[in-house]
């Protein structure tokens, strides 16, 4: 029975209930050992829908997937439901089949988000998670990734963690579960013995155990009826603590035998009977009796095949009170009994918890486990495995590559700082020069990622200098990571210095070698040398299907002013990247992707991706990655007008990019600022943002950033009155876009000069010029429109209302259609003051989308089937019926045929 707990049964209730209806939830409860969060679990248990149970156990804390494996069993018969990849990436992480080759972190997570929505199909499910503080992470991060998509679904998860644990649950409510007041804490006194406490006993037991229901139960066990009742002292001191010590009495007044045998059962910690006896009866016990003596007296539950402890404080209490040579024996022992059992992992994390000093056979087979756990996709546990077993390797060089496994797994795990710990450690113990070239890539990939870019960029640059004749293939990529950190950076200089150090590598990836000699060429004005080069490098990208050799492709695309063939080639980019072994990376790419397609002008599928990859890299630990996309959803509010949205995601964008020195997603989320200002009409708000970015050195500002918004900046000087500064701004818009091809690159450059341009007769052929450019190239519809915006503007104040009108509609039109207010209003009003008495038009169907319902809705125009559209987008396929379900209503269509014309429409 509970007491004085009405507050979190209510709340458990609400979860349930909500759960049953078919809306998901999620609560922690938080609070000190013995407080009674498992209680509350026991309570929820009873609520009329399915329930899936795990409790975390501390010897299984470093076994990847070891509590998923426990949570999801009794549903591993629904995964022939789950998108292929999503399920084999499940079967593989649970030991069911063979893990995928691929980095499946993502797969798993998405994977197990629609295992459980399967499972709560008929009436709701309930996931009782407990001890979540000793939960592998692997199984941790994969059940928060789904726990944190649930709302679709009729998902309850209730979290018990210990408050000791110092363990943060993001983005999850919680409920404390804290000590019971003086009324409850004597109704559940009274309620565990046979008398009735008086006033003043209960009051001085509920304060020394600050009402933990743990503690009062076993003090009131431990005393007598008459020192309950207050007819004899109470004993001093009072054998009271929610703790260790309380249990330990218990502990200590047992056999031997019956100590050893708890022993066992403390050390293997999962409570599997079967290995318990085996263990014991192998360390010559008579484990059967002595468990019944353990039962007897209440510390440890036997039921069927399995024993647990009454409370994990006894758990502790048993493992603490032994010796150290007591403790290797047992688990030597249980090493023994689980290989037999073929249960490879475990075996070795008890070996090595036997192991004293080093042992080169015991930590072979902890990496091997340790390349279990990567392969799974359990990397945080991969790295504990990998570094455990280096301490125990006996040779230095092994020793070394162990460490620099174990980095590489730890962060990829999401876990930086043991990750910077065994990479220091290995370049203690090494001196080969190719081991240290690859211990200096990981560092600068881990600055690069969420540490400092520029100091990232220096790392690379001299490990690639160091490992120039032991390894050239790495250092070459090294000196790609390089140039991809000084772009980050916003660091032309050394940029420069890069391309020169890249030239000497004549037999060595001509592609990547190339592009960066041709960018470096560029930079120092040599675009006779630098423009074949990053055209030859184009042209040899037909077939490419890698998406890193893309993202070069765009990079070169880009450096010759082509913005819209950059776009492209990153936008292809990302299409790879989900179908390939680079969907750890994800989040990087679609930071990339994102901005592509919102410099194209599609704002919403912009913002979509952009929320996509931000919970992506939140939930994988890449802080810089996190700048980027919260700085692009900072620009597409802009564009939309949503000034407090813009100016919160700016805000936290440069929070992140100011002392990592990223100076592009500082310089994005800059932007954002200015064209917010712009788009609303504060043209010298905008005039100064856009001159204080282009002053901005590196780490805060970006040269890239700055030309590519030098149309903004043209159109902000000119509408304050700065025509002096337009024309310094277009002049150095004019050397860059002088390579380039594309017929949205010269649209826009005709704009500018039309901008500049103060006679009015000269300029308007400038506009019409851009504007057939704009309509034969296919390229950014928002650009287009701001252009025939300009022009209609121009042709009102040249008294030429009547000609002003068809820019002027076709502009307020597509602003409509995609969702940028100010820039309809302005459109608007434009057209009002040209005669006619417009009329604003519906919004586009397409716009009333959710982020998450457009993407939906794109893949499903392109023929993908929902199963392949969840694999895509990491969600479960019943969320994408979900979302299908509302989306049709919303566009006024009743078949995919008639959503795919709808949405090729709007293309």
């Amino acid at each position: 029975m509970l007491y004085g707990r009405a507050v979190e049964q209510a709340a458990i209730d609400e979860l349930t209930g909500a759960a049953r209806g078919g809306t998901g939830r999620a609560l922690v409860l938080r609070g000190e050992a013995g407080a009674g969060k498992s209680a509350l679990l026991d309570y929820a248990a009873a609520a009329p829908m399915r329930v899936l149970r795990a409790t975390g156990a501390e010897p299984e804390a470093d076994l990847a997937f070891a509590a998923l494996h426990q949570l999801l069993l009794p549903v591993t018969d629904l995964l022939d439901a789950l998108p292929e990849p999503q399920r084999d990436a499940v079967r593989g992480a649970l030991g069911l089949a063979a893990p995928p080759a691929e980095d499946a972190r993502f797969l798993v997570s998405a994977g197990v988000l629609s295992l459980l929505a399967e499972a709560a199909a008929d009436g709701g499910l309930l996931c009782l998670v407990d001890d979540f503080q000793w939960f592998d992470r692997a199984s941790a991060d994969a059940i928060l990734f789904a726990v944190r998509r649930l709302h679709t679904h009729g998902v309850a998860v209730l979290i018990a963690v210990r408050d000791s644990a110092g363990l943060v649950v993001r983005d999850i409510p919680e409920l404390r579960v804290g000590g019971l007041d003086e009324k409850s804490s004597g109704e559940l006194l009274a309620g565990c013995s046979t008398a009735v406490p008086s006033a003043a006993v209960n009051e001085r037991l509920a304060a020394l155990t600050g009402g933990n229901p743990l503690a009062l139960r076993e003090v009131a066990g431990a005393l007598t009826p008459d020192q309950l009742a207050g007819r004899v002292p109470l004993p001093d001191p009072l054998p009271v603590g929610a703790g260790v010590e309380l249990f330990g009495r218990q502990v200590a007044e047992l056999p031997e035998s019956t100590r050893l045998v708890l022993l066992v059962a403390a050390a293997e910690g999962s409570g599997e009977l079967g290995l318990v006896l085996g263990a014991a009866a192998r360390l010559g016990d008579d484990s059967t009796a002595a468990l019944e003596a353990a039962e007897t007296v209440g510390l440890i539950i036997v039921e069927g095949s399995s024993v647990r402890f009454r409370h994990p404080l006894v758990r502790s209490a048993v493992y603490a009170a032994a010796t150290f040579a007591q403790r290797q024996a047992v688990h030597a022992a249980l090493a023994e009994a689980l290989a037999e059992a073929g249960e490879l992992d475990r075996r070795a994390w008890h070996r090595a918890t036997a192991t004293a000093g080093r042992d080169a056979q015991v930590a072979d087979q902890l990496a091997e486990a340790g390349e279990r756990a990567r392969a799974r996709g359990g990397f945080a546990d991969a790295a504990a495995a990998l570094a455990r077993s280096a301490e125990l390797t006996p040779e230095p060089p092994v020793r070394a590559r162990r460490l620099t496994d174990a980095a590489t797994a730890a962060w990829l795990g999401g876990l930086p700082g043991r990750a910077e710990s065994c990479l220091a450690e290995a370049r203690e113990l090494t001196d080969d020069p190719r081991l240290l070239a690859e211990l200096a890539q990981l560092h600068g990939r881990f600055e690069l990622t969420s540490g400092d870019a520029a100091a990232a960029q220096r790392v690379f640059t001299e490990g690639a200098q160091r490992a120039r004749e032991a390894d050239p293939a790495r250092a070459l990529q090294m000196l790609g990571d390089a140039a991809e950190a000084a772009a980050n950076v916003g660091d032309v200089a050394a940029t420069v210095q890069i391309g020169r150090f890249a030239e000497t590598y004549e037999d060595t990836d001509p592609f990547l070698r190339d592009i960066l000699v041709g960018v470096a060429a560029l930079h120092t004005g040599d675009a006779e040398r630098g423009v074949p080069l990053l055209r030859g490098a184009l042209a040899r990208t037909d077939g490419l299907d890698r998406a890193d050799r893309l993202l070069w492709a765009s990079v070169a695309a880009g450096e010759l002013g082509e913005i819209d063939s950059a776009a492209e080639y990153i936008i292809r980019a990302g299409q790879v990247a989900r179908v390939s072994g680079m969907t750890g990376q994800l989040p990087m790419v679609l930071e990339i992707v994102a901005r592509a397609e919102r410099i194209s002008g599609r704002l919403a599928l912009g913002a979509a991706i952009s929320e996509e990859g931000l919970a992506l890299a939140r939930d994988a630990g890449y802080t810089n990655s996190t700048a980027g996309h919260l700085a692009n959803l900072a620009v597409v509010a802009a564009a939309r007008g949503r000034e407090a949205d813009c100016e919160r995601y700016a805000r936290e964008a440069l929070a992140i990019a100011i002392p990592h020195r990223i100076g592009l997603q500082a310089s994005v989320a800059s932007y954002a600022l200015g064209i917010l200002d712009l788009g609303l009409g504060r043209f010298a708000a905008a005039h100064g943002r856009f001159e204080s970015l282009a002053g901005a050195g590196p780490g805060a500002g970006h040269p890239v950033t700055t030309l590519r918004s030098t149309p903004d900046r043209v159109e902000a000087a000119i509408g304050c009155g700065e025509p002096a500064a337009a024309r310094t701004a277009l002049a150095a818009y004019e050397r860059w876009m002088a390579n380039a091809r594309t017929a949205e690159s010269q649209a826009l450059l005709a704009r500018c000069r039309a901008l500049v341009t103060e006679d009015g007769e000269e300029a308007l052929p400038l506009y019409e010029e851009a504007l057939r450019l704009h309509a034969g190239d296919g390229g950014s519809p928002f650009e287009e429109a701001r252009t025939s915006l300009l022009y209609g503007e121009r042709l009102r104040r040249a008294h030429r209302g009547g000609d002003a009108r068809l820019p002027l509609r076709t502009a307020l039109e597509t602003f409509q259609r995609l969702g940028a207010e100010p820039w309809a209003v302005r459109a608007h009003d434009e057209l009002r003051a040209a005669g006619e008495s417009a009329t604003r038009h519906e919004v586009d169907a397409l716009s009333t989308l959710t982020p998450q319902e457009l993407r939906i809705a794109r893949l499903v125009a392109d023929g993908v089937s929902n199963k392949e559209v969840a694999a895509r987008l990491f969600l479960s396929p019943r969320t994408v019926e979900y979302h299908l379900y509302k989306v049709y209503p919303k566009l006024g269509v009743a078949s995919r045929t008639e959503l795919s014309r709808l949405v090729n429409a709007a293309r």
